[in-house]
């Protein structure tokens, strides 16, 4: 049992037996001194910053708000901060889990960059009461958002402007995971992935599970952008989503990569890749065509 709650066990057998001090403390083993012992710390400072970065950012944990703290210059135990945390009343509701067993053949493990890339969609309404949607394309090694594409509605032949687009700029893909909708379906998607010679993954109807990378990062996209943005427009919902895209990139800290952004992950990981004499060319091309498989002529 922990130093705390003896304490606490040891006040409410006073209260409750009208015991003395020395009495209680002989009963549940602690020193006198440590029953007596009251703090001169102050954590109002620490508290008012912790409200400042959760109004900031409100679906931030606890463990994402002390990366924020210590980035600007505080070094904070987490054990303090958890306890701040918890007693600001900034503790998020979480919905509960259904915990049930599933079987299912495993993954292949991934190495590097451009080894699988992870595709969905996600929606929204705007102002007007429009639908929009939303194409989110994720590295699945690095976690980085290689695209946000926004717009009332997507046609295979958007789908693959877009990939284009990410290939020339970063390089081409061993793998594309992605449900089985009709934009990833069609003639026209397949036969592009034929012509890139890039192997198509797709999960089996019904199960989301399989395509976690993708689904894990819509939800930080609903919980972070979505709903707590309101779309004027569709020009508008572009420029938010753009600008959220740029922060999860460079800024959120990503607990999967040991709180590192996911660019700062691909730095490191291609370092490690190349070396300890990486050039700077590369260094300065992390997410460029440099480090990246160079795709094909189209032909």
């Amino acid at each position: 049992m922990e130093l705390v709650d003896r304490r606490t066990d040891a006040s409410w057998l006073r209260e409750q037996y009208a015991a003395s001090q020395r009495r209680v403390c002989g009963l549940m083993a602690i020193a006198v001194s440590s029953y007596r012992y009251c703090t001169r710390r102050s954590d109002e400072s620490l508290r008012e910053k912790l409200v400042r970065l959760a109004r900031e950012k409100p679906r931030y944990g606890y463990r994402r708000l002390q990366v924020l703290v210590e980035r600007e210059g505080e070094r904070v135990n987490h054990k303090r901060l958890w306890r701040v945390y918890r007693e600001a009343g900034l503790c998020l509701k979480r919905k509960k889990r259904r915990h049930c067993v599933r079987v299912g053949s495993p993954r292949t493990a991934l190495t590097g960059a451009n080894q699988e890339w992870a595709l969905d969609f996600a929606h929204d309404v705007i102002e007007a009461g429009r639908n929009i949607r939303v194409l989110s394309v994720v590295d699945a090694f690095t976690r980085e958002c290689l695209a946000l594409e926004v717009d009332t509605g997507f046609a295979s032949r958007r789908v693959t402007r877009v990939l284009d687009q990410i290939i020339v700029r970063r390089g081409l893909p061993q793998a594309i995971r992605c449900d089985n909708g009709p934009e990833f379906t069609s003639r026209h998607f397949l036969a592009w992935a034929l012509e890139w010679k890039i192997e198509l993954r797709h999960i089996q109807p019904g199960k989301p599970t399989q395509n976690a990378h993708v689904e894990s990062f819509h939800g930080r996209l609903r919980e972070e952008c979505l709903q707590m943005s309101w779309f004027a427009n569709l020009f508008d919902a572009r420029r938010k989503v753009s600008n959220w895209k740029a922060e999860y990139n460079e800024q959120r800290p990503h607990s999967s990569l040991g709180y590192r952004t996911p660019a700062e992950f691909a730095r490191v990981a291609l370092t490690q890749s190349y070396g300890k004499d990486v050039g700077s060319a590369h260094l300065e091309n992390a997410c460029g065509v440099s480090h990246f498989p160079t795709a094909p002529a189209a032909s």
